[in-house]
This record gives C-alpha cells, sequence and structure tokens, in this order.
C-alpha cells in the first residue's frame, strides 16, 4: 500500500488567532479605517507600520473593544469581542462576556497608565484577582514571576513615581502578562521614553518575541521592527497597503505609500 507522501508530511494549518476581517470605523464624518483586514497567526510577532494619522492606534483598540467597529468583524482565539451574532448581524454583547473576552488580550499603552496610590506588585495583581478571581497568594505570585520576567524583580513594592518611564513601562509589560493573554497589542510601548530607557523596554519585547509570544506592536522603532518582527504590515490613510516579510518591506516595498514611508524613516 503506497502513501501520499507530500500530504502525509504536510502539517495541518493552524487557524489565525487574530482576524480583522473588512473593519471600518469612523469618528463623525471622518473614517479613520477604511476595510482593513490583517491576520496573525499564533506565534507571529506583526509589526503595524504608519505615519501618524494613519489609524494604527485606533485599529489596536478596536481589537481590544476600546473602540467600537462600524462595520467588519474582528476575532480573537475565533471569538468576537464585544459582540455576537444574531439574525445574521454584529450586535454588542453584554459587558460580563465582554470582560471576559477582553481579558484574553494584553495591552501595554503608550502611556504606562500604572495607578500612582499602589506599588508594582498591587498593579499587577489587581486584574487577576478581580477579573480572574484569583487568590491573593496565587496572584502575588504570579506578579513576582512576571517582574522577574521583565527583570524587575527586586522593585515590587515600589511605586510608579519611584520609578523611571522605562521601568514603568516594564511593570504595565509584566501587568499585561499576568493575566496570560492570548495576544499581546503593543501601542507605541517607546513613545513615551527618554531615549536612555527605549532600550530596556525594546529588550524585554524582542525577548517575548524569542518565547513566540502572539503580539501586534503599533512602533515607529524601524529597526526593532526590522530585527524582530515576523511580518510587517504597512497601513496608510486607514488601509493596509503592505502586508509582508521584514526583508522585503525594508529592501524591495511593493506599494509606493510604504517606499514614501520608508524615504522618511530609514531603520
Amino acid at each position: 500500500m503506497t502513501q501520499d507522501l507530500d500530504s502525509a508530511a504536510a502539517p495541518p494549518t493552524a487557524p489565525p488567532l487574530l482576524v480583522i476581517d473588512s473593519v471600518e470605523k469612523r469618528f463623525g464624518r471622518t473614517q479613520v479605517l477604511k476595510g482593513v483586514s490583517l491576520e496573525v497567526t499564533s506565534g507571529e510577532a506583526v509589526c503595524l507600520l504608519g505615519r501618524s494619522g494613519s489609524g494604527k492606534s485606533t485599529l489596536l483598540r478596536c481589537i481590544n473593544h476600546l473602540e467600537r467597529i462600524d462595520g467588519g468583524s474582528i476575532t480573537v482565539a475565533g471569538q468576537l469581542v464585544g459582540y455576537r451574532w444574531k439574525d445574521g448581524r454584529l450586535v454588542a454583547d453584554s459587558d460580563a462576556r465582554t470582560a471576559g473576552r477582553r481579558s484574553e488580550i494584553g495591552m501595554v499603552f503608550q502611556q504606562f497608565n500604572l495607578f500612582p496610590h499602589l506599588t508594582a506588585l498591587e498593579n499587577i495583581t489587581l486584574a487577576p484577582r478581580h477579573v480572574r478571581k484569583r487568590t491573593k497568594k496565587e496572584a502575588e505570585e504570579t506578579a513576582l514571576a512576571m517582574l522577574e520576567r521583565v527583570r524587575l524583580g527586586d522593585k515590587a513594592r515600589h511605586y510608579p513615581g519611584e520609578l523611571s518611564g522605562g521601568q514603568q513601562q516594564r511593570v504595565a509589560i509584566a501587568r499585561a502578562l499576568a493575566m496570560n493573554p492570548k495576544l499581546m497589542l503593543f501601542d507605541e510601548p517607546t513613545s513615551a521614553l527618554d531615549p536612555e530607557t527605549v532600550g530596556e523596554v525594546l529588550d524585554v519585547i524582542a525577548e517575548l518575541v524569542a518565547a513566540g509570544t502572539t503580539m501586534l506592536i503599533v512602533t515607529h522603532e524601524m529597526s526593532f521592527a526590522r530585527d524582530v518582527s515576523s511580518r510587517i504590515a504597512m497601513l496608510d490613510a486607514g488601509e493596509i497597503v503592505e502586508d509582508s516579510s521584514p526583508q522585503e518591506f525594508f529592501t524591495q516595498p511593493a506599494s509606493p505609500r510604504s517606499r514614501a514611508f520608508l524615504a522618511q524613516h530609514r531603520a
């Protein structure tokens, strides 16, 4: 009996973890996202590049349902976030179900958004205790492990005001990781940092990439995007104009808009 060697050798294709399908978003009369479609597979680190005002941050906020979409759909691990299907159309989901779906998505913002009256440890344990219903001991054990992971194990009892900007952003990363999310979103994580602290945050993100963390990263750090990403997606005027490997994007971009962007932002 013979065997089809080609079919036997071909591994099954994993479904995308994140599926953005024809997403539209408007603010008043201004259409910010114009039918954006993008997929991210488990283990991928996709960098989303584009000029200021191109819709990058808005797209991330739509994924996490911090902004409502006006068309299309977004699924994470096969689940809608903030919506459900009813009679063939999307309708708003309950707050409880939305919170549960959102807990699977870690988000790191431009600003650190830490509670100034809570220590680093307390900032990190807040969501696991109240959303995941972890005990204080369980949440603190996870928080301490995450602080070690971002090289801040000695800062657990420090308040945000006692930390540098880079350290605060690493606490914010640890806070997101403590929820064990399926997907991590980074929205310009170094834009609010002094130049001398940018590297320490990028190093932590690069380590997460190497560990196979699935993420979508909005960044203006061209060298970082070139060196660590699985793919580059270029967003311009609310549209994905290119989706390619870092090598292709930085050496032979297909889109004229990508070429114009790179001419101003050489890595």
